[in-house]
This record gives structure tokens, sequence and C-alpha cells, in this order.
């Protein structure tokens, strides 16, 4: 069974998201087709990324926890990786939308935006040598440049919200990816390729990877979806 555990990883994160999907009060799945096309788009920049970084050593996947099914250098479970978790994370923030009134973290976008972009462009010139860190922090960068600046992002205020709301999963999924519970970590990193400032077992870096990947696939969610997103 230790094979399986990052596949179990994401079977776990997505289905309790998937059944309700189909509740009448829900009904996500109407945007089933918006998602798969936001997945997608957003999934082609980061597997690129993925394939990059593992070919240069920068992290690398424990051959204990996956089933050896390989793909470009990268185990078909981080392939799953790539919708699982935005499936579950855009869920969440439509469901919170729908539920809740959370459009006054909107009047927070351009404290967002600056912050971002000023730390993030801080971060990228004093650990240059860090590989993982510099790319991280220059995606996230031009990430927020473009939906604040260019794209006219209204949204980016209660997205950021719903990102902080998801970080308990956040922790427990990447925190078993990294090791947490586990004997050794499923995902490994190259100490001289990020800050080795972790959250628990979690490189920091990851959770800007992961904030950066959110608010693409809800820009392209948002874009593409048959009716407004309530």
């Amino acid at each position: 069974m230790q094979q399986y555990t990052y596949l179990l990883i994401n079977f776990f994160t997505v289905i309790i998201c998937f059944i309700f999907s189909f509740d009448k009060r829900i009904r996500f799945d109407r945007y089933f087709k918006a998602f798969a096309v936001a997945a997608l788009l957003t999934a082609i920049p980061f597997i690129a990324w993925d394939v990059w970084f593992t070919a240069q050593g920068v992290w690398w996947f424990n051959k204990d926890y996956i089933t050896g099914t390989m793909l470009a250098g990268l185990p078909m479970e981080e392939w799953l990786f790539f919708i699982c978790i935005p499936f579950a994370c855009t869920f969440t923030y439509f469901c919170l939308r729908r539920f809740f009134d959370i459009s006054w973290a909107n009047g927070f976008n351009n404290m967002i935006a600056f912050t971002t972009c000023i730390g993030c462009i801080l971060i990228a010139l004093l650990y240059h040598f860090q590989l993982y860190t510099v790319v991280t922090a220059i995606a996230a960068t031009l990430t927020m440049i473009f939906l604040h600046f260019i794209a006219k992002a209204e949204w980016i205020g209660e997205a950021s919200l719903v990102y902080f709301c998801l970080m308990p999963g956040f922790f427990v999924v990447n925190g078993i990816l990294t090791g947490t519970g586990l004997e050794a970590p499923i995902v490994n990193y190259n100490p001289d390729e990020i800050l080795n400032i972790r959250m628990l077992t979690i490189p920091v870096e990851d959770a800007v990877y992961g904030y950066t990947q959110f608010l693409l696939v809800i820009h392209f969610f948002k874009r593409f979806s048959p009716v407004p997103v309530l």
C-alpha cells in the first residue's frame, strides 16, 4: 500500500468536493468544463516548470510512495496533482462566494498586489542563486502584474482570503508530501535551491507556488464559465 500514498493523497483531496459538486444547492457540476479548461491552461506552464526542476534536481520524488508510472520524468501522481488540488481549491472558492459575502476583501486588492510584487521582487533580487526561490518569486510577480494591472481582476482580495482559508488543507496535503507523518518525504528538495525556511516540513516557496497557481486557475475559470460565477 505504501506505493499508493501519493495517489491516495490526490484521491482524498478531491473526492468529497467532487461528490458535493452535484448538490442542488451548489451545482458545481455545471462548471466542470470551465474548470477543465482553466486547469489545463494553468497546468501547461506549471508542468513545464515541474519537468524542468525535476530534470535539474531542484526536487525529486521518492519512489517508495509512487506507483512508478512516469511521463516526461514526472510520476503519474504528480500529473494528477495539477487536476485534483486545483479542483478542490476552485470548488472551495466557488462555495464560499456562493454562501458568504466575501466581496469586502476586494477592498484590499491594491495592497495585496503591491505587497506581493514588491516583496517578491526583493526576494528575487536577494536570493537569485536559489532557483526555486527566484523562479517562484518571478512567477508570482508576473501573475500579479497580469491580473491586477492588465486583466484588471476585481476579485484578488476575495481569492486571497479563500487561499488563506485553504491553509489547513495546504498544511495537511503539502505536509504529507514533504514528509510529515512519513518515514521520508514524498517530494524532496535540494537545500541549495530554496531558502530553507520551512513551515513544519513545507518549504515556504510552496505556499507562493500554490498561491500563484490558484490565482491563475481562478482567472481562467471565471473567463470560461458558461454562466457568471456567483
